[in-house]
């Protein structure tokens, strides 16, 4: 298993922003910080916002960070916004990210769950990617991920994922998108990786935002994930409904609230 890098804080420079269908690629300048491991995510924050967004690693070319991001709120918002030569603040690598150690891996996204994708197949050339989306609009970021197979609703990304293990079968998902995608993943496959969402505030622990019941106890999801494997996640113990899907690149934020 990969070396986990020490999390830093730094004032990194906006290098781009740029629409990707209804989402926003914002683009920083890498300075000292490692891009970690396919599926740890990154806080970020701008100058006017106290709180900062989790968001995953979606692409990470030669001296940048790409993050994929769902304009939703306020925080998620002002980051879509930040100008060219504008610093953010960008604290990370955080959490554990994908085990990579399989033989025959396939990749699944939903929605902006597709965010830490792009990096993840950088490390697992010639795996399999299904993608699904609500809207053809959405599906525009699949651009992001070539050679993906590409669903719409009302098809479901779990329909060509069951043709795929039928026809397959030794094969592990790693996946990330909303929670009823990813419990159906879980229950189509034990042993897939899934990317979990939840809200938080601090990313290392501190504020027990993202509380989940794993193997039979209350685990922080920023400390213990945000990738667990499927059978190891319960039931989660959150506010609101639960566990909540995906703000954008961020396994762990969540989705529609004025918050983001």
């Amino acid at each position: 298993m990969a070396e986990r890098m020490r999390p830093r804080q730094e004032q990194l420079v906006v290098v781009g922003n740029e629409p990707v269908g209804s989402y926003t690629l914002l683009r920083v300048a890498r300075g000292p910080v490692d891009p970690g491991q396919p599926g740890q995510f990154f806080m970020l924050a701008t100058r006017e916002r106290l709180l900062p967004r989790p968001m995953s690693l979606c692409l990470a070319p030669a001296g940048e960070l790409g993050f994929l991001i769902d304009p939703i709120g306020p925080g998620t918002r002002g980051l879509c916004d930040a100008a060219r030569g504008e610093r953010i603040t960008v604290f990370g690598p955080l959490g554990h990210g994908f085990r990579l150690d399989v033989a025959h891996p396939v990749i699944v996204g939903g929605g902006i769950g597709m965010a830490p994708l792009p990096f993840l197949a950088e490390r697992l050339p010639g795996a399999p990617a299904l993608l699904g989306f609500r809207s053809r609009e959405l599906a525009e970021a699949s651009a992001l991920l070539p050679g993906a197979e590409v669903v719409v609703e009302p098809t479901l990304v779990t329909e060509p994922l069951t043709s795929l293990l039928a026809s397959e079968g030794d094969i592990t998902p790693f996946a990330c998108g909303p929670e009823p995608m990813l419990r159906a993943v879980g229950a189509l496959s034990p042993r897939a990786r899934l990317a979990w969402e939840a809200p938080m505030a601090c990313g290392y622990g501190a504020c027990f935002g993202c509380a989940v019941a794993v193997d039979g106890a209350l685990v922080r999801l920023c400390v213990e994930g945000p990738v667990l494997e499927a059978a190891r996640v319960e039931v989660a113990v959150l506010p609101a409904g639960g566990l909540r899907s995906p703000s954008g690149a961020a396994s762990l934020a969540s989705r529609g609230k004025a918050a983001a």
